[in-house]
């Protein structure tokens, strides 16, 4: 694995339970254009934090895991993203946590991570209207509600591409 380079840009996700991030992560590579797949399934909290601030950012990201547990999720349904389909999830813990840490970043945050907080799990991405429609209609026809929970935070490197780990930060009550 290359040594990151310091200017790339780091994404700030969720770690969901295993048995979550089975399904979640089956449903994108069954459905995501496989030329385009280069990551798994996530839940994006911050889509660009400065990569020269790695330093600084790793601390706070263990301060704000210590003394939080698991934090519930509940997947209420599913959403158009035009060309792609999307899990929805509520999670008022995580948005929570995702405000404070907003907060404690708000110098940094682009355009992208200032907007409102839709949490949201992205199964496909990048085909035709229609592809993403048919599969939105046929994913709406069964699906029930269900729970499950965030276990961490996970750092990325960015690389135009292909994300590369930067740390795993376990909620640890």
């Amino acid at each position: 694995m290359p040594s990151p380079d310091r200017t790339d840009p780091l994404i700030l996700t969720l770690g969901f339970d295993a048995e979550t991030f089975s399904l979640l992560n089956g449903l994108r590579q069954a459905h995501f254009p496989p030329e385009r797949n280069f990551i798994p399934a996530h839940l994006t909290l911050f889509h660009h934090l400065p990569g020269p601030e790695l330093a600084g950012i790793v601390p706070a990201l263990r301060r704000a895991c210590a003394g939080r547990g698991a934090i519930p999720l509940r997947v209420t349904g599913l959403r158009s993203l035009g060309r792609g389909v999307a899990f929805t999830v509520e999670a008022p813990e995580l948005a929570a946590l995702r405000r404070e840490l907003a907060a404690l970043w708000s110098g940094w945050l682009g355009p992208q991570d200032r907007q409102g907080f839709r949490p949201h799990v992205t199964i496909q991405n990048k085909v035709a209207p229609s592809q993403a429609a048919a599969l939105l209609a046929r994913l709406q026809a069964g699906f029930v509600p269900f729970e499950g929970s965030g276990e961490a935070l996970l750092l990325w490197h960015y690389r135009g591409g292909p994300w590369e780990p930067a740390g795993v930060f376990p909620f640890a009550p």
